[in-house]
């Protein structure tokens, strides 16, 4: 018998012992179960624990497994992961599991009741609404989250194998002709998401690497101004120096400087311009020029700069790859940084800019192919 809300409550126990130990088992309450009903309920217990079963164990261990859940999981992943990863990683990987729309539907559930099935539902779902590419990305993240948690104890399977693995599309190929570029650096507003794309267009960086720019990066006061990427904001977690020209200086220097904030774009200083949807939307509508991203103006200068005579060796240090003939044996014996060269290619890259939008000749030649 139990007191509950001040009335006395009948229910029906079964008592039994385990490991030396007394204990009771509740079968449920007098009023919602018949004595033989009660009777039957006891007997399967008494069943199980003759086969070795400890039922009431069971029980509490069971309200503990539903404690952990994917959400409590997923919070511990991201928290365990901050050290690891850079910043930009962090937050994308925050975004894939943490936002309704990917798998928020079950992040209720304990993780040991999340089945194959349901990540292969949400999968679907994600597909459907967001494309094969965000799918892809999603699949990934939640499949390393699974892989933590076997190894941190909380997990016996990764329940993401075996689910469709989305095609991550084919590599884009977009590359924007000189009218569209003139169209698109003559529609940047005066504001945060206009400046990041003109520079965008002439130093042919990653959009998180500029959106993110801080001012402590920046050397705007020796005669050559440059531009020092720190290794946690790269992508190939390498620091890179890049040559500012006065295009790009002018630019910069047009920035309000705050001084409640680090970054040179957005409003929260702890991860720089955030706005890019409603940024994109509006400058396509302005420009006309529809069908392309902010990576494309990269693969837009890399595409330009080969045209005009740059040696591949050089237009991959301009971009910060770590490919070709800085990858493999090669890299470790080249440790050249190329400076001057980099700083003539751009140089190269702002007149040709600047003739598109002007309409006069250019005045810096193109230079012969060199051997790496």
């Amino acid at each position: 018998m139990r007191i509950i809300s001040g009335r006395l409550r009948k229910s029906w126990v079964v008592q039994y012992r385990r490991a030396g130990a007394s204990r009771r088992l509740l079968l449920g309450s007098a009023d919602v179960l018949s004595a033989e009903q009660a009777r039957n309920a006891a007997r399967k217990a008494l069943a199980e624990i003759a086969l070795g079963r400890d039922p009431q164990q069971e029980r509490r261990d069971r309200r503990d497994r539903d404690k952990v859940t994917l959400r409590a999981v997923v919070a511990e992943y991201i928290a365990a992961k901050q050290d690891e990863l850079r910043p930009h990683t962090v937050r994308e990987i925050t975004r894939y599991l943490t936002a309704p729309p990917y798998f928020g539907a079950l992040f209720g559930a304990p993780i040991d009741t999340v089945t194959r099935r349901d990540v292969a539902l949400r999968l679907a779902a994600i597909i459907r609404e967001r494309g094969p590419i965000v799918a892809s990305k999603a699949r990934a993240a939640l499949s390393a989250v699974f892989v933590w948690a076997m190894r941190m104890g909380i997990a016996e399977h990764n329940v993401v194998i075996g689910t469709q693995e989305p095609k991550g599309g084919t590599p884009r190929e977009r590359v924007l002709s000189d009218d569209e570029l003139r169209r698109v650096w003559l529609a940047c507003g005066d504001d945060d998401y206009g400046r990041i794309i003109r520079l965008l267009i002439l130093l042919g960086q990653r959009r998180q690497e500029i959106g993110g720019m801080a001012w402590s990066e920046l050397d705007l006061e020796s005669p050559q101004s440059s531009w020092r990427l720190p290794a946690e904001r790269s992508k190939n977690a390498r620091p890179h120096v890049l040559p500012l020209l006065p295009t790009a200086v002018a630019i910069i220097r047009g920035v309000p400087r705050m001084a409640s904030r680090t970054r040179l774009f957005g409003m929260h200083a702890a991860c720089g311009f955030a706005g890019w949807d409603k940024g994109k939307r509006a400058l396509h509508a302005r420009s006309g020029v529809t069908g392309w991203t902010p990576h494309d103006l990269r693969r837009t200068l890399s595409t330009r700069l080969h045209d005009m005579g740059v040696a591949p060796h050089i237009v991959e240090a301009v971009l910060n790859h770590r490919s070709g003939h800085r990858s493999g044996v090669a890299g470790v014996y080249n440790r050249a940084t190329y400076e001057r060269e980099i700083r003539a290619a751009l140089a190269m890259w702002e007149d040709y800019i600047r003739a598109l939008l002007d309409g006069s000749e250019r005045k810096v030649v193109s230079f012969p192919q060199q051997s790496a």
